[in-house]
């Protein structure tokens, strides 16, 4: 099941909120044809069961979402509050079904076969929204943002917003008597991140303005004790606390406002990134905003202004107008008066290695200043914030290189850009420093032998999970239907030539870090997971499902259409495409990575498929087809000589 899961119940579910209409009271659609094998005919005693939502789970949907279970009997009659219910031939049923209101929610379960009937009343929370009361004025305390502690320069404007009784003066009251005022700001309510990415339907990522909410602005003003920056937080006093006010007529409603702001010293503060006690080859990740998608690719000990901080997350000026916010338990501070990062860029040296498939590229900067690498059409792009460009020489070193050519150009706000054209795409790269020298080393595809493209290669296999995973409506976990399928994909991709690694063949949990730095480790030449999937709470599965392949890299694309191209053809179920996501197993910079989503947990004919050797055979088959395809249209072949051709 794809990553980036902010919160997941017991079976494996991705818990969000939604925005879906209301069901109707017609059956549930069958689904499109496929080419998976026919669902088992399952003839026991009715034994009803919900899976999803599991008693320990709180439901995050507005009106309508799914539950899924088994009857026990494929011949079964099933509603559910009333509403007629689809069971497939092995007992598995998969409802979508308006909620009940309550924050407690009860559901009838009836279910008949021509031997037997039985009942079963189950209860499921759902999580609670906050609701205006009846009165004139009120104000709604979740929604207040920022809250916690927050630093920032004395110059620079903080955000308010809050949710209040439509046409209220709003205004937040300090504790030195100061009042801030917040203005009308109408706007739709935000779209749940996961009906955001996956809702097909896009009636569902609209919103109405709503006139309750708020904004505001804060500027060199200090509020409570937040302590020092890079120090544990400071108990907070209540007396503190700012106090927000909504007056409508002559009615007041007050609520504290849990907010602690401390503003810079002007005496600049130097952080050192990651734990040098730590792995060598770690990094740190940087993101564009607080809790946004990773950006930024830190080798440990990297050097960085530090200019401010939210709760967990530390915000870095790397240059000019550019910032990054890495966790707080990433940063240590330097002793104060440490001198902000400057670099000088001086002659580059490039020492080719590998037959002429990789180059180790070295760049003196005397400082480990921050930077990033971007990918482009056989070519990488290398910014250096803070650094200054002094490239004299640059040596390419004897022997067949990937590098065609390295140049470089000083840009505004003291960032030098290197440009590194290769003689073919880019395969991979990786940076680390040696002292405060960056070494950042390249490869480009590898030479196809005698027109087998998977002679000699070396693919790490990664069965998705655990920890965590989805469960289907007769109990099949996620954990297991993975590594079904990884082990059926060994086997054919040995068959045709390739070395392969498995990151796990038992039910042991593996941690994603760990899963990447194997295929890193090992110099793999791909990395593929897979996994099978699941949906956020109020989507409709009946029309949200298929087929999907995700990457991360721009590198990674070809080989994710391609994988996409040949799971759809062989399992004949919908297309959903390609997508790009902020994915652990697809972030790996040394190889192309991809992961597979081929079949849908929630449903019971995918389900069946995943349990059944065919159905496991049939999503393997397809893996390994798109391999091969993609590594046909991008190694180069041999030619007499010994040289290699072009793709």
């Amino acid at each position: 099941m794809i990553a980036r899961r902010a919160r997941r119940a017991a079976a494996g579910i991705l818990c969000l909120a939604a925005c879906a209409r209301p069901s109707s009271t017609a059956p549930a659609p069958a689904p499109a044809a496929n080419h998976l094998p026919p669902v088992p005919v399952v003839r026991g005693p009715l034994a009803l069961t919900v899976v999803y939502p599991p008693v320990d789970a709180v439901v995050d949907a507005r009106d309508s979402s799914f539950l899924f279970g088994s009857a026990g009997a494929g011949d079964a009659d099933l509603t559910i509050n009333g509403f007629p219910v689809r069971v497939w031939p092995n007992g598995a049923w998969l409802a979508w079904l308006p909620l009940p209101p309550d924050s407690l929610m009860q559901f009838r379960l009836v279910a008949r076969t021509p031997r037997d009937s039985a009942e079963l009343v189950y209860t499921a929370r759902r999580a609670t929204r906050f609701t205006p009361p009846d009165g004139p004025v009120w104000i709604d305390s979740i929604s207040l943002r920022p809250q916690g502690r927050v630093w920032l320069a004395r110059g620079e404007y903080l955000s308010l917003a809050a949710r209040a009784a439509e046409g209220a003066q709003v205004r937040l009251r300090l504790a030195d008597g100061t009042v801030v005022p917040l203005m009308s700001d109408p706007r739709p309510d935000e779209i749940p991140a996961g009906i955001r990415a996956f809702d097909r339907d896009t009636m569902n990522l609209r919103g109405e303005p709503r006139p309750d909410h708020y904004a505001g602005m804060l500027r060199g003003v200090r509020i409570g004790d937040a302590g020092p920056m890079l120090a544990p937080a400071a108990a907070a006093q209540a007396g503190d606390a700012p106090v927000l006010e909504a007056i409508r007529g002559s009615d007041t409603a007050r609520v504290r406002w849990p907010l602690q702001v401390g503003l810079l010293d002007t005496l600049p503060i130097v952080a050192e990134l990651g734990d040098p006690a730590g792995p060598a080859d770690a990094v740190v990740v940087g993101r564009a905003g607080p809790s946004t998608s990773y950006h930024w690719f830190f080798p440990v000990g990297t050097r960085a202004l530090v200019v401010g901080r939210r709760g967990d997350e530390v915000k870095l000026r790397l240059g000019e107008g550019v910032d990054a916010w890495v966790a707080a338990n990433e940063v240590r501070p330097l002793p104060p008066g440490t001198p902000r990062p400057r670099g000088v860029a001086g002659s580059i040296s490039i020492s080719p290695a590998a037959g002429g498939e990789r180059a180790s590229i070295r760049i003196p900067l005397g400082e480990r200043v921050p930077f990033r690498v971007d990918e482009g059409d056989r070519r990488l792009t290398l910014t250096l914030y803070g650094a200054a460009g002094d490239a004299s020489w640059i040596r390419y070193g004897a022997g067949a290189s990937p590098v065609r050519r390295v140049t470089w150009t000083q840009e505004p706000g003291a960032r030098t850009v290197l440009t590194v054209e290769l003689d073919g795409d880019v395969w991979g790269y990786r940076t680390r420093w040696s002292g405060t020298d960056l070494l950042l080393e390249v490869r480009c595809p590898p030479i196809m032998a005698g027109g087998r493209p998977l002679d000699g290669r070396l693919i790490v296999v990664d069965p998705g999970h655990p920890p965590g995973g989805a469960t289907g409506p007769t109990g099949l976990r996620e954990p297991d239907a993975n590594l079904a399928v990884a082990l059926r994909l060994r086997g054919l991709l040995e068959g045709a030539g390739a070395r392969v690694v498995l990151t796990r063949a038992s039910d042991m949990p593996v941690e994603l870090g760990a899963r990447v730095k194997l295929a890193d480790s090992l110099d793999a030449d791909l990395l593929v997971s897979i996994h099978n999937n699941a949906l956020p709470d109020g989507l409709n599965p009946f029309t949200n499902n298929g087929t999907s392949v995700y990457y991360n890299q721009p590198r990674s694309l070809p080989l994710a259409r391609a994988i996409q191209r040949a799971l759809v053809e062989r399992l004949g179920v919908r297309d959903l495409g390609v997508g790009r996501g902020d994915l652990a197993l697809t972030r790996a910079t040394w190889q192309p990575s991809v992961l597979c989503e081929g079949l849908y947990m929630i449903l019971p004919d995918q389900e069946a498929a995943l349990r059944d050797p065919a159905g496991q055979q049939l999503y393997a088959r397809g893996v390994f087809e798109g391999i091969v395809a993609y590594l046909k249209s991008v190694t180069r072949a041999t030619v007499p000589g010994g040289s290699a051709s072009g793709r």
